[in-house]
């Protein structure tokens, strides 16, 4: 399991159509840890709810299955995606390929530096993972 479980405030949520495929995609592509998951107790096929944590620390995302009633229904959402940084992004664009997923920008240097890549995984969910950590403190404070 992996630690620094709670030291994000910002956790990704999404309802899928199907939770345990996209459990096991989000292991195999890129690494992440499952740190809680709890089936539905009427329909044990269903995830009421799930924690992946990034193994790098910072955070994670949640995620569960859609449902018709609730506050996440199948209703949609806007168009998103995830961004994460890391140093391991060579190594996470492999294995992202390998895993299934499908490839929107390959490994691309920037022109601000970082070195990065998206994907879509087999939920729709557009995922990019880079170098750049975002701005810097001393930048971040002008307006």
């Amino acid at each position: 399991m992996a630690t620094n479980q709670h030291n994000s405030n910002v956790w990704p949520t999404f309802r899928v159509r199907d939770a345990r495929a996209e459990i096991k995609f989000l292991q195999e592509a890129f690494g992440f840890e499952v740190a809680a998951q709890y089936s539905n107790a009427d329909n044990p096929e269903l995830i009421d709810h799930a924690e992946l944590m990034w193994p790098e620390g910072g955070g994670g995302v949640m995620l569960g299955s859609r449902r018709d009633e609730g506050v996440m229904t199948n209703t949609g959402v806007g168009a998103a995606s995830i961004y994460i940084a890391t140093q391991k992004v060579e190594e996470l664009y492999h294995r992202a390929i390998a895993a299934g997923a499908t490839e929107i920008m390959g490994l691309t240097e920037q022109d601000y530096g970082s070195l990065d890549f998206s994907v879509q995984d087999p939920e729709g969910v557009l995922w990019s993972f880079g170098t750049y950590r975002g701005a810097q403190e001393s930048t971040a404070a002008q307006d």
